[in-house]
């Protein structure tokens, strides 16, 4: 016994309406067959209210008519064949979007019904009675019961990259990515526009297209602002039926990130040999930054200003509120001040327990704060950088006031309360005043401060789904200027008005109009209270 592939054609006819995902698929098909038969124009006119819709095209007209009921087969030319690869079943899609369909080309004509054909009665094919010759270049073809809702709005996504002139009732498209409306350079999978190369904003987001259709859609269409690629139709194929997306889409996106990547490159060596050193960076680091091209910069003696940041404000830990403490610096400094040690970069891990203080302290001595990120790692400035991570972190608290224990909704730590705070790290030394400083589970608070501030170096105030806790943050601020205020209170009647403040006795109406003994400490340490008649 033996057996072997069939082809069901029934099955074949039957199931192929529920290949194509979109319906819009019936009109870009249309503007394909077009194209391939050498169209300079193509016009589309389309009645929402009757469901007509009619594409006329100035191409080579269709040859033999019987192409176009083949599933399967072209009927392109060898030289179409091995540049595009066409799979044969476009105009399939008219069969089931429409419920008549009529094509004139070269003088001659076909009228049919779609259901019918499906059922696979003969379709006649009529003789015009004017010459071929006589007839004109171009074909009609003219489909009737058809959806297509906002053809008129989308019509011009769809055509955006398209090489051949459409118009839609009568109203010429832009095709703002077409590859005729684009300075296009020659890289090794297709043509390419890339947008940013005079003034370097880059962009990674960029429109693909395929025989004039789209395959990879930007994510910010925003004219000007994204790259436009054109790919070689014989080193890529889009997948069966729509034509919307790449095979292999994963690989051929590496492909095309690595062709833009090799792009961005020539640009910057040609501007870097052009162009002033401080111009230079100025204008390209965002794109070196982006498409990984920062050891252009191994060898510049100037630095980009995104590089370095100033602590302009008090050092919190991340994601609490909008408390940012970095800030641009005004003056880049030159590779001399940092050689010579007249400007001081350092690199600072995220603020926490064991961090705080290098926070601190580089604030303190208006160190700047390098960002590893935004150079190549065999910059020559890392030469000159202190690295906090690793460094011995010291803290000495001056004139110790009092000790006492913050335990908020979210902030806990012990208190010290002190003049000042000595911070040392590694060699590095800086007093700290009018701001409290964490190192470990202790928060040191020196003279002059009392805002509770000092609670946003212990935590960041976010829940587990990263939302952040305001009110938390604002009692614990609360919570902490009060337990300040109560330790720095010295008057024995001031603490204790204080202590009453809180309390709010009045609101027991026993106890107003009476007077009390109060002894604290007493009993052990507890607290004793006795009634004055």
């Amino acid at each position: 016994m033996q057996i072997q592939v069939r082809v069901s054609e029934e099955g074949v006819l039957r199931h192929q309406r529920h290949a194509f995902t979109d319906r819009y698929t019936l009109v870009t098909e249309l503007l394909q067959n077009a194209r391939r038969a050498g169209a300079t124009r193509i016009d589309i006119d389309f009645d929402e209210m009757s469901g007509r819709l009619r594409v006329s095209d100035d191409g080579c007209g269709i040859e033999d008519f019987q192409t176009l009921l083949t599933f399967h087969e072209s009927g392109w030319d060898e030289a179409t064949r091995q540049e595009e690869s066409p799979f044969g079943i476009g105009f399939s899609r008219c069969l089931y979007a429409a419920t008549r369909c009529v094509v004139m080309s070269r003088g001659r004509r076909i009228d049919f019904d779609t259901r019918a054909a499906l059922a696979r009665e003969p379709v006649d094919v009529f003789e015009s009675g004017v010459p071929a010759s006589r007839a004109g270049r171009g074909t009609t073809v003219e489909l009737h019961g058809v959806e297509l809702p906002d053809l008129a709005g989308r019509i011009g996504a769809l055509c955006a990259g398209f090489p051949v002139a459409v118009t839609c009732n009568g109203h010429v498209l832009d095709r703002p990515w077409a590859a005729d409306r684009l300075a296009l350079q020659a890289t090794p999978i297709g043509g390419l526009w890339l947008c940013g190369t005079p003034d370097g904003w880059s962009s990674r987001d960029t429109a693909v297209f395929l025989q004039g259709l789209c395959v990879l859609r930007p994510f910010d269409p925003r004219p000007g602002r994204i790259n436009v690629l054109h790919l070689d139709p014989r080193q890529f194929m889009a997948r069966l039926p729509d034509r919307d997306k790449l095979i292999d889409e994963d690989e051929q996106r590496r492909r095309i990130d690595a062709t833009l990547g090799a792009a961005w490159r020539a640009v910057l060596e040609q501007a870097k040999a052009r162009l002033p050193a401080a111009e230079f960076v100025a204008t390209y680091h965002a794109a070196m930054q982006a498409w990984g091209h920062l050891d252009l910069l191994n060898d510049v003696d100037v630095l980009p200003a995104a590089a370095l940041a100033t602590i302009g404000g008090y050092p919190c830990r991340d994601d609490c509120g909008d408390c940012d403490c970095l800030r641009p610096v005004d003056v880049v400094p030159t590779r001399d001040a940092i050689e010579r040690g007249q400007a001081t970069l350092v690199v600072l891990d995220d603020l926490d327990d064991d961090t705080a203080a290098c926070w601190m302290l580089a604030r303190a001595r208006g160190f700047l704060v390098l960002d590893v990120r935004a150079l190549h790692f065999g910059h020559w400035v890392f030469a000159h950088v202190r690295f906090q991570r690793g460094q011995q972190v010291r803290l000495r608290p001056k004139g110790v006031h009092a000790r006492s224990r913050l335990d908020g909704r979210q902030a806990r730590a012990e208190v010290v309360l002190c003049s000042s705070v000595q911070v040392t790290v590694g060699d590095d030394t800086a007093e700290i005043g009018g701001e409290g400083v964490l190192h470990g589970s202790t928060l040191y608070i020196p003279d002059g401060e009392g805002s509770g501030e000092p609670v946003r170096q212990v935590c960041d105030f976010t829940d587990e789904h990263g939302h952040f806790l305001e009110d938390d943050l604002d009692a614990d601020r609360q919570a902490l200027a009060g337990l300040i205020g109560r330790l720095r209170c010295a008057d024995p009647g001031d603490a204790l008005a204080s202590l009453l403040r809180e309390l709010r006795p009045e609101r027991f109406p026993a106890l107003h109009g009476r007077r009390f003994l109060v002894t604290v400490g007493a009993d052990r340490g507890g607290h004793r209270v006795e009634l004055v008649a």
